[in-house]
């Protein structure tokens, strides 16, 4: 099983000793990546749930060790060269955030400090977030003393001297004077800083008593001489000075214990970002404009480094002064070059799912694949088409639908809403659509793209403007063997597109060029068509008008039968079995799976399902859906969803899995090995099925090995909603309700049942209701609802 798509910016990272390695917090492990070429060397595995800090051991020689928390209440000690854990402390409760005051400053104060090592940690009892110390060489237990509770885990900044730490609070920082001298009963001095607004950041200046912090509206405010009053005074007393604030506190609220407070103003949103450097002469900044500002203490002039094309969340410099990285919301990391701030190389993790997907009620954010590659396409906030590598775990590279500067704090005006890849992946199209402002100028642009051979980059090869007239489209199938595609709109009508070659004469050379060109158009009664699909050998085009499934030969575009009728309308279809199969989704009230057969033209078996994707197999009769749960339901499968393997000759799934977070997720079969034996012997690749979740996080498994993969094998009975079976010969059907043990692991196949005659009488006479109780709801259940609408 191969897992990956994790977030890289949950946490900050830490650089090593050496500068040669960056520790990245990845779910539950450590990822360890290569500054010199930006892939994963190594990794840390042991937590249980995500890891929230990571804390590099200050040492001058070539051993490193680590200490990582995190939300399974242990912290963790690592060696990073085996690498292997060496200690582990078991809190009890949940740590969202660690600093350790004795790792800064110099190493004789470090040294003249304590010989134990103490942790300042956020962890919640249960009831609230504290902050409270932690003895991290004679541990016991978690310390009594709560310097602070909060209703929300805040981050916990140490400044670099080590000798204050800071948190944020709604419109306020609250900034403890740590003791000189660690011990279990040292107290820490406390102070407290107002503001107007939420703060949302704050940093210490490395050698003097100055705090900077960001706010919700793009401000950042910095107070110079906090704690002179509070922290300077060895009486500890907090007289102040009665005189005017406004003349002897200039900028400082409510008589704060600051000597000034100065405002600067650029960002136009929420400041994310905050650093002082290393000489503290400059402060960085950043947030959603993807901007690093680099601001002059003294003067408060800026410099930029625009265009990094996502908001920024951390800057962290490394012991090397020439080398320092910033971690954006995208998923990536860039590695900096100082001072001039060039991105030398990047990690990147797969794009986080789109913000704005709601914009567009027609926007489709499911991922196309490339299963001969291992790649997966998906759409950006960029307005481009990431490729990632599933067998990697990076990305490979992106391509740009639309040329223009993103600019997150824009309101969105482009959309790209469909991404789809042929069968051999050499051809994608892409769809975009530009909204239309106060309901005038709306565009729908098709795209078709080539992948060329040398770079194995895809270049745009066709753009089609309103396709389907003013309508958006709705799906784009290719043609498994040939140049050819089809497009369907809501408008009621399809398109099919066929590439041909032309030749270009330019600069006295005679070029060939390919260029998509509509072959035929077609509709049935004007219903809007949602889906379409090629059988394999692409002699059947198979599309969803509405309800019903059309049955076209692509080549004389002539409609040849219409298959069945679903309750709601036809969102997805796909063929398996070599096309004797062809599988329908329906979504809306009565949302459904049904298999029909090709060669019957009738509904083989159908269930009761909401489907959020479907994949089959080229050379099989295998075929996987993903399936939201029930609520009722979640329990009892330790997940929101499931992923059903079939063979469309069986109803009975040949295998299950309970997964999380399956809404606007997707599946896919693709070819390769998870065996590394498989991979020196030569063997056949084996069919493997990846699954995406609705955040990107991805894991790829052999669906076959239920003992390898932990796959639940069903085998029991399933309630079916057969074809033919209603009224009176359904009435002695099986009843999950009665059979407690069934219910707990099938009740996702019947939960959608609308019939209650089916259950109501089976069982055994002495507990059955009251005939005056069934009787009304039987009679109830044989009429027909429809559903009143208030005029």
């Amino acid at each position: 099983m191969i897992r990956g798509g994790q977030n890289y910016v949950s946490s900050p990272p830490a650089f090593s000793n050496d500068c040669k390695r960056v520790l990245v917090c990845t779910g539950n492990t450590v990822s360890v990546f290569s500054t010199s070429t930006g892939l994963q060397v190594s990794s840390l595995e042991g937590h249980t749930a995500p890891v929230t800090s990571i804390l590099v051991v200050p040492a001058t020689d070539v051993f490193c060790y680590c200490w990582t928390s995190s939300f399974d209440g242990t912290i963790r000690y690592w060696d990073l060269s085996v690498p292997e854990m060496v200690k582990k402390l078991d809190l009890g409760m949940p740590v969202s955030s660690m600093v350790i005051p004795s790792f800064l400053g110099s190493p004789e104060e470090t040294n003249a400090k304590t010989s134990s090592v103490f942790a300042y940690v956020s962890v919640h009892d249960g009831k609230a977030w504290q902050i409270r110390k932690c003895n991290l060489t004679n541990y016991q237990k978690v310390g009594k003393l709560v310097l602070k509770e909060t209703e929300r885990p805040e981050p916990l900044i140490i400044s670099p001297s080590g000798n204050y730490l800071g948190i944020k609070d709604k419109c306020k920082l609250h900034i403890w004077k740590l003791p000189r001298v660690e011990s279990d009963l040292a107290v820490a001095k406390k102070i407290t800083l107002h503001h107007t607004k939420n703060i949302t950041i704050l940093a210490f200046h490395p050698t003097e008593r100055t705090v900077a912090a960001g706010d919700v509206t793009g401000r950042i405010l910095i107070w110079r001489g906090f704690g002179t009053q509070k922290f300077l005074d060895p009486s500890g007393s907090n007289n102040r000075i009665s005189m005017n604030d406004g003349e002897d506190k200039p900028g400082v609220r409510q008589n704060d214990d600051a000597e000034s407070c100065s405002v600067w103003h650029w960002h136009s949103a929420a400041v994310s970002l905050l650093s002082f450097s290393p000489d503290g002469a400059y402060l960085y900044s950043g947030g959603k404009e993807g901007v690093l500002v680099l601001w002059q203490l003294d003067s408060g002039k800026k410099n930029f480094l625009p265009r990094i094309g996502s908001p920024l969340l951390y800057f962290i410099e490394s012991p090397d002064p020439s080398l320092s990285l910033i971690s954006c919301a995208d998923n990536q990391i860039h590695m900096l070059k100082t001072p001039s701030m060039e991105i030398m190389r990047s990690i990147s993790g797969i794009k986080p799912p789109l913000s704005y997907q709601e914009v567009c009620e027609n926007f489709s954010g499911k991922a196309a694949f490339d299963c001969t590659s291992g790649l997966v396409a998906v759409q950006t906030e960029n307005y481009g088409i990431q490729f990632y590598s599933l067998f990697a775990n990076r990305g490979v590279y992106e391509v740009q639908v639309c040329e223009r500067n993103h600019q997150p704090v824009d309101d969105v005006t482009v959309l790209v809403t469909l991404v789809e890849l042929s069968v051999d992946g050499s051809t994608m199209g892409t769809v975009e659509v530009k909204l239309p402002e106060e309901g005038i100028g709306g565009v729908v642009c098709l795209k078709f793209w080539e992948l060329d051979s040398d770079t194995k980059r895809f270049s745009v090869s066709t753009v089609i403007y309103e396709p389907h007239r003013d309508v958006d489209i709705s799906a784009v199938a290719f043609h498994p063997t040939r140049r050819m595609a089809v497009s369907t709109s809501y408008g009621g009508d399809f398109k099919i597109w066929v590439c041909k070659e032309r030749d270009i004469q330019q600069k006295g050379q005679r070029l060939q060029n390919s260029g998509w060109m509509c072959h035929a158009v077609g509709s049935y009664k004007n219903k809007a068509m949602r889906a379409a699909t090629f059988s394999a050998d692409g002699s059947v085009l198979a599309v969803a008008a509405d309800t019903v499934i059309t049955l076209w030969d692509p080549d004389k575009n002539v409609l040849m039968a219409v298959v069945g009728e679903t309750p709601t309308p036809i969102v997805s279809l796909a063929f398996a079995g070599k096309s004797e199969y062809l599988l329908s989704i329906s979504h809306g009230l009565k949302p459904q799976l049904s298999v029909w057969s090709m060669s019957k033209l009738a509904m083989a078996w159908s269930y009761r399902l909401h489907v959020e994707a479907v994949c089959s197999t080229i050379d099989s009769s295998y075929f996987a859906i993903l399936a939201l749960l029930p609520e009722s339901n979640e329990r009892a499968f330790k997940g929101n969803g499931i992923i059903l393997l079939f063979n469309a000759t069986d109803p009975i799934p040949v295998a299950s899995m309970s997964v999380m977070k399956p809404k606007g997720g997707a599946l896919a079969f693709l070819k390769g090995d998870l065996s590394e034996q498989a991979v020196i012997d030569g063997k056949t690749p084996q069919t493997l099925l990846v699954y995406i979740n609705g955040d990107r996080e991805y894991v790829i498994f052999n669906p076959y090995d239920k003992e390898g993969h932990k796959l639940s094998v069903i085998r029991q009975d399933v309630a079916l909603e057969e074809t033919g079976q209603f009224g009176y010969s359904s009435i002695y059907g099986e009843l999950p309700k009665f059979d407690l043990q069934k219910e707990k692991t099938l009740s996702v196949m019947s939960s959608a049942s609308e019939r209650p005659w089916e259950t109501i009488f089976n069982g055994s006479s002495h507990m059955l209701p009251p005939l005056t109780k069934l009787c009304s709801v039987f009679l109830e259940s044989l009429l027909e609802k429809r559903t009143a609408v208030a005029e």
